[in-house]
């Protein structure tokens, strides 16, 4: 096991779990992260007294996979855009850290310098987890976001890492991640408005994942299983749906 504060910070994990990459962005928008790391994340601004959405990606992408069209799309709709970046992809410094991240989420949000009422978070298959974090410790957020979303992340988690390899039991590893990823609680708190969205043939992380993270939720909010495209192309086969629900969430969060 590593010095770090969880087992789930080991490098074991980090290197089987994520996939960072490097990519360079123009003018990156810097936040220092929890651990001294530095994020290279990147803001488009509509109005300084618009609503701003923050954005967590996916495992295999970085922000660069989304510039310019992402958070050009929200600027003409009338909003900011703050694309969040992991540590070690990108630009950033460090490497990932599994529970680690979840203290960069405060980091983000307070870099804005905004309400928190003025703020929605975006979460995307691995994202949600991070952006679920950031509503259980701001429930005053405008609202929530989740995208082919994680539930309950020990589905997976096995397939990739054995607790001997940490010197850990099961029990062990299964209450760290309990402890640190239990979606239920987490959204439990949240007093805002929350979006879901899935497809209903998505491979990797099952459809169920977005019917627990819904019936999670507190009211407002609302459900939509799209019936086309799978995990990494719900955006290409149903781009209009999808961004005329997203906008029409946004405006009335």
């Amino acid at each position: 096991m590593s010095d770090t504060s969880t087992v789930l910070d080991h490098a074991i994990i980090a290197a089987r779990y994520f996939y960072p990459r490097s990519a360079r962005v123009d003018e990156p928008y810097w936040v220092d992260a929890a651990d001294g790391s530095r994020l290279a994340c990147y803001y488009r601004s509509a109005a300084p007294d618009a609503k701003t959405v923050i954005y967590f990606h996916g495992n295999g992408e970085v922000v660069s996979d989304y510039l310019p069209d992402f958070p050009e799309w929200f600027v003409r709709a009338g909003y900011n855009c703050l694309m969040a970046e992991y540590r070690g992809y990108g630009m950033s410094t460090g490497r990932p850290a599994l529970a680690g991240m979840l203290d960069d989420v405060e980091r983000i949000i307070d870099s804005l310098g905004v309400p928190d009422s003025q703020v929605v978070l975006f979460g995307r298959s691995i994202g949600s987890l991070y952006a679920v974090h950031g509503v259980s410790r701001r429930p005053q957020l405008a609202g929530l976001i989740l995208e082919s979303g994680i539930s309950d992340i020990s589905e997976r988690f096995f397939m990739r890492v054995q607790p001997e390899e940490l010197g850990v039991s099961r029990e062990e590893l299964v209450g760290e991640l309990n402890t640190h990823f239990d979606y239920a609680r987490k959204l439990g708190v949240f007093r805002g408005r929350t979006l879901i969205l899935h497809t209903q043939h998505d491979e990797l992380v099952p459809v169920h994942h977005a019917e627990r993270l819904h019936a999670a939720a507190p009211e407002p909010k609302q459900l939509e299983i799209f019936e086309r495209g799978g995990h990494n192309d719900i955006f290409m086969w149903n781009r209009d749906a999808y961004m005329a629900l997203v906008e029409t969430f946004v405006a009335s969060a």
